[in-house]
């Protein structure tokens, strides 16, 4: 199929043509037709027949044949003798092509007789290549079936060792006990701060270290009041986990056994079975989502899941042994590391702002500079438009000219080059007009995102500054924290 857009006559569309007749051309293979018809789009069918050698030819009308013929030829003295004889072949030319004509069917004969051969051999190689390959296949399936057999076993170990471990979490669950209420104030100045952090708005939302500090603090001070329930529902999150784990466990197990159903009856199936049938553009059609490494990853990636997931239980289950501890001092420390962590992201969240404020005055600087730009741009646009107006009026005029009169002559050349500069010149300067919008509209959006910045490190400050750190002022002494009083 040739290539849209070219021309059948373009030089660079065939091979190269010699003008002489003294080599001889190579054997060349006979064309073997497909057994299919080539795709065309709609409308370029019949694309050999379009020349754009047709669009560009000018028609004069000529009212004497021989008057043309007088004007394209030289006179000579015996005009008619000289155009007869311009049409001959020379008795070479014609030995030539003889030459080439037999020696052409010589080739083709050479080429008939080795085709019948080379088919012979493709008969009996193809027959045995497809008995090999159903041979292979059945194999291959064999292998796959026992490659499914392999995993069911290990995916049904690995799901019955999980119910083990589910079962005694449960019993571990229902052993645990809510610890005693001594930290209720500074817990609840923490989980004030936590909500009034919450509060912060687009990108201060973030996970810095005063937020860690603060849940570290929360995690101590419930250490002897919530130990046990921040267990239990530890163990409840693991459990659910456990459950996400033997789902797919069982799964995996329902999607083998079905695979295996299926390749069992691919593996009985024969030329002679009754269930075949010609299923056309099956093999085109890919339909999977693995390859044999990704299918066996899978699995292995559950059972290694469904592992981790009973190392974890073993982990909590081992961790219910400790119950109470001291943390007076590890809080205290905690509360000062926090206070720390506030007065550091104040500071830090003040320098910002500055620096936003500082960003703020020099971007309405630069709108108020691009303003400026847009408005000599289209000054500049709109003064264009006049030398272009009389540029095209005068080409439109000059194709009135009668006759010989339409002359290509230097004063078109002229017009038509200042037409297409100048356009070239407003297509330049349109470019830069809507470059210059778009970064106006840049700066605009930029203008807004540091005003909302502004707004959102304002809001920042207040929570940090005002609400959080006025209320962590105090902190309980530690007979309080321990329970004594």
């Amino acid at each position: 199929m040739e290539f849209l857009g070219t021309t059948q006559t373009a030089s660079y569309c065939g091979p190269k043509k010699c003008c002489g007749l003294t080599w001889l051309p190579a054997v060349q293979a006979p064309v073997i037709q497909e057994c299919y018809q080539p795709y065309y789009l709609p409308g370029y069918r019949y694309l050999n027949s379009w020349r754009p050698s047709l669009f560009y030819k000018i028609s004069n009308v000529q009212t004497c044949p021989e008057e043309s013929l007088s004007t394209l030829r030289p006179p000579t003295t015996l005009p008619a003798l000289r155009s007869a004889l311009f049409s001959r072949y020379s008795p070479h030319d014609w030995d030539q092509s003889n030459q080439l004509q037999v020696r052409g069917a010589e080739a083709s004969r050479l080429w008939a007789s080795r085709l019948t051969d080379d088919s012979v051999r493709l008969l009996q190689d193809k027959d045995q290549l497809t008995h090999q390959m159903q041979q292979g296949t059945t194999r291959n399936l064999g292998q796959r079936l026992s490659d499914i057999n392999f995993w069911k076993s290990e995916l049904s170990y690995e799901l019955d060792r999980l119910l083990t471990e589910n079962q005694n979490l449960e019993t571990v669950k229902g052993r645990l006990e809510c610890a005693a209420n001594e930290v209720n104030c500074p817990l609840q100045v923490a989980l004030e701060c936590l909500y009034h952090r919450e509060k912060r708005i687009g990108i201060d939302l973030v996970h810095d270290n005063v937020e860690k500090n603060l849940i570290r603090e929360v995690d101590l001070l419930k250490c002897c009041q919530q130990q046990m329930r921040k267990l239990a529902q530890r163990i409840d999150l693991q459990m659910r986990d456990n459950r996400d784990a033997q789902h797919a466990l069982e799964r995996d197990l329902e999607d083998k056994s079905s695979a295996q159903c299926i390749d069992e009856k691919c593996f009985n199936l024969r030329n002679t079975s009754d269930c075949i049938s010609f299923f056309h553009g099956m093999e085109k059609i890919d339909g999977t989502i693995s390859v044999p490494e990704t299918w066996a990853k899978f699995s292995n990636d559950n059972i290694k899941h469904s592992q981790n997931m009973r190392a974890d239980s073993i982990r909590l289950r081992e961790e219910a042994e400790h119950l109470f501890e001291t943390l007076s001092d590890q809080m205290w420390r905690q509360f000062t590391d926090t206070n720390l962590a506030f007065n550091a992201r104040i500071s830090e969240v003040t320098g910002v702002k500055n620096k936003l404020q500082t960003q703020l005055a020099k971007t309405l600087q630069e709108i108020f500079q691009a303003e400026n730009t847009i408005m000599l741009l289209e000054r500049s646009i709109m003064a264009k438009e006049g030398p272009l107006k009389v540029a095209q009026t005068r080409l439109e005029c000059r194709t009135w000219r009668p006759n010989v009169e339409l002359c290509r002559d230097i004063p078109q050349f002229k017009l038509v080059n200042e037409v297409f500069t100048i356009d070239d010149t407003l297509q330049t300067l349109k470019l830069r007009l809507r470059e210059t919008q778009d970064m106006l509209q840049l700066l605009v959006m930029t203008k807004c995102r540091l005003e909302h910045e502004l707004a959102i490190k304002a809001n920042t400050l207040c929570i940090d500054k005002e609400k959080c750190m006025g209320m962590r002022k105090t902190f309980p002494c530690t007979p309080r924290l321990v329970g004594h009083t």
